[in-house]
């Protein structure tokens, strides 16, 4: 038996015409062709011209090859089994993936299905940012001269069951639905713990026991909020980002431990929604980024009436009468709600991970080369239970290119253009690197930082918080970096991403043509101003 994989198949309707040409060539017996699996098994005479097998799937308008290398699939008993560990955005592209190769798959999920991002995260973090965007834009805008304001009426359980709804919704389109119409992955509700580096024992939800054993393993466990050992905080019903979106209530008065991603987002939610907000920061905002970045957004929050305690730690928190009570350096900070947003640990206790070999860093989190393998060679890791950055959409591609991996190809994931959004407002967001990490790298820089005044999408939005900076290499010109703070910057920076990518020059980049009136036109300018004075340019001087 051959496995042939093919690829471009789009509906059921392909396999009659695959198959009558397969069956067609000379020296076939049979061919068994899967729409799901993307394969073809054949049964042909030893001297079948491998050649003129691929010419008769190409010829149709698809892509034919034979599997090859250690995970080949032309075996007699089987297809390649992949087990993979959780059901979240590496997981299910892996699976999805693994299939469309040719193996079969086990997924197993010992919660919900969809993991992070669509139950917890990313989805409904932005429905309630999106949300708390509205009721800001009807209390106050750049606009209420003409437009007259109003204090929005906040129905905080009408909000939540919205957010819940859509969630719902999505999980069931994007991960249960597909799960449910892909026979080639079987889906296990329970633990998970390695035995050894060829089998799982799969403490099954119901009670049962069963072990899985596999070609090829993903973990993608993803990750859960770290919880900082401070005195006192464990004893109190403090919040993680989980607790806070299914708030059905809206505190009067928040805390925030954090100065992150997580932090910051939901503390403007939360404020914009009416709480009385109060950010514990144990450095500045975004201390990790260009500091011009956190000056912004800082500046933006205090304007909004959002407390921002820099360099201020809790060591001590106490719940009393309801209330939360923190001691800082400066003082007490009282709260009816505490939100802890210091950071994600990754999902690897429990899970046996020495049994198969596999090696994780002082974090916990699994150490991967950049083919997502681990230190045990059957098994593969992607997503935030990684050294990975914990973004969704890296954990898809990593996902994808780990199955492609598994099934005997060579993919790699390249993180060098990687861009970051966060949904503050303004938004922040990267890519590249910014001056301190290219001069870490040993690269002479030059940039240039073009404020907000200077982009005429912004003027007429009469909105001009914010800035975008390029960093540039110094001895070729070439983009390297881009930092921005400003509305719907994550609208513009996978364009500053597919520049870096493309390797253009900052003139390159000035040269292009952008549309008038648009954010990421501040690109453009941001570019020309390496040349000469924006200043003095008319509207949309090319």
């Amino acid at each position: 038996m051959k496995n042939l994989k093919i690829i471009g198949m789009t509906c059921e309707s392909c396999v009659p015409h695959i198959k009558q040409a397969l069956e067609n060539v000379p020296g076939v017996k049979s061919a068994v062709v899967s729409y799901q699996q993307g394969t073809a098994q054949l049964d042909i005479e030893p001297d079948t011209s491998s050649e003129a097998l691929i010419a008769a799937v190409t010829a149709l308008g698809y892509q034919a090859a034979f599997h090859k290398g250690p995970a080949a699939l032309d075996k007699t008993d089987d297809h390649l089994h992949i087990a993979v560990i959780g059901s979240g955005g590496a997981a299910m592209a892996a699976a999805l993936k693994a299939v469309e190769q040719g193996a079969r798959v086990t997924l197993i999920e010992r919660g919900v299905i969809g993991g992070t991002c669509v139950n917890v995260g990313c989805v409904p973090s932005k429905i309630m940012i999106r949300a708390a965007h509205i009721a800001h834009l009807r209390r106050e805008s750049p606009f209420d001269d003409g437009i007259a304001a109003t204090e929005p009426a906040i129905q905080r359980s009408k909000l939540l069951a919205q957010q819940q709804a859509r969630v719902d919704e999505l999980r069931h389109a994007k991960y249960e639905s597909i799960l449910e119409n892909t026979p080639a992955i079987t889906v296990l509700y329970g633990k998970a713990l390695f035995k050894d580096d060829h089998s799982l024992i799969v403490h099954m939800t119901e009670g049962s026991e069963r072990e899985v054993t596999f070609d090829r393993c993903l973990v993608a466990t993803g990750a859960s909020a770290a919880v900082p050992p401070i005195p006192g905080l464990k004893e109190t019903p403090y919040w993680t980002s989980t607790e806070a979106l299914v708030s059905s209530t809206i505190p009067e008065r928040l805390a925030v431990i954090g100065s992150s991603v997580v932090a910051v987002e939901l503390a403007q939610a939360f404020a914009r929604l009416g709480s009385q907000v109060t950010i514990l920061a144990r450095s500045t905002l975004f201390f990790r980024e260009d500091p011009a970045i956190g000056e912004a957004i800082t500046d933006a929050f205090r304007t909004e009436g959002i407390t921002v305690l820099e360099h201020t730690q809790a060591s001590q928190v106490a719940y009393v009468n309801e209330e939360f009570v923190l001691t800082a350096e400066h003082g007490i900070v009282s709260a009816d709600k505490l939100l802890i947003a210091t950071g994600r640990t990754a999902n690897t206790r429990g899970l046996a991970l020495e049994a198969a070999g596999v090696t994780v860093n002082s974090q916990g989190a699994i150490v991967i080369d950049k083919a997502m393998r681990t230190s045990s060679p059957p098994i593969y890791a992607a997503g935030d239970c990684t050294d990975q950055p914990q973004f969704v959409y890296v954990a898809a591609a990593a996902g994808t290119r780990a199955a492609i991996n598994m099934t005997g190809g060579e993919a790699v994931l390249d993180l060098t253009a990687m861009p970051a959004v966060v949904f503050t407002d303004p938004q922040m967001a990267t890519v590249g690197y910014s001056e301190a990490e290219a001069h870490l790298k040993g690269i002479e820089t030059n940039s240039r930082t073009l404020t907000l005044d200077n982009v005429p999408r912004a003027l007429v939005n009469f909105d001009t918080r914010g800035f975008i900076k390029l960093v540039a290499d110094a001895g070729s010109g070439r983009l390297i970096g881009v930092q921005a703070v400003a509305p719907e910057a994550g609208e513009l920076i996978q364009t500053a991403a597919l520049a870096i990518r493309a390797r253009m020059t900052v003139q390159e980049l000035a040269d292009q043509l952008f549309p008038y009136l648009t954010m990421v036109e501040g690109l453009k300018l941001a570019a020309q101003t390496f040349s000469k004075d924006v200043k003095q340019l008319s509207c949309c001087a090319g």
